[in-house]
C-alpha cells in the first residue's frame, strides 16, 4: 500500500509545477477502487491582502499507486475567509 503522505506531497509538487500556483493545503487523500488515489488540494489562485481574501481553488488529483498523476481538475473556487459550504 502506498504511503498517503508521500502521495500527497507528490500531488502537491506536481500540481504546483503544472499550474504554476502555490499549494495552500492538502484537504484529503482517499484510495479508490482499482488501487488509484484521489488527493484533494487547495491552491492559491489569487493572493490578496488581507490573506482572508485570497482566492483558493480546490483541485482533485487522481494518481496511480506509484504516485503518477493520471488527471486533475479544479472543482471549486472560494475566498479563504469563506467558511460556509456554498
Amino acid at each position: 500500500m502506498a504511503d498517503m503522505i508521500v502521495l500527497a506531497e507528490k500531488a502537491k509538487t506536481k500540481l504546483e509545477r503544472v499550474t504554476g500556483l502555490k499549494a495552500s493545503s492538502v484537504i484529503g487523500v482517499a484510495q479508490e477502487e482499482g488501487g488509484q488515489w484521489m488527493v484533494t488540494l487547495e491552491l492559491i489562485e489569487k493572493k490578496s491582502i488581507p490573506d482572508s481574501m485570497d482566492i483558493l481553488g480546490t483541485y482533485e488529483v487522481k494518481m496511480d499507486e506509484a504516485g503518477d498523476v493520471l488527471d486533475f481538475a479544479r472543482t471549486r473556487l472560494r475566498k479563504r475567509g469563506d467558511t460556509i459550504e456554498a
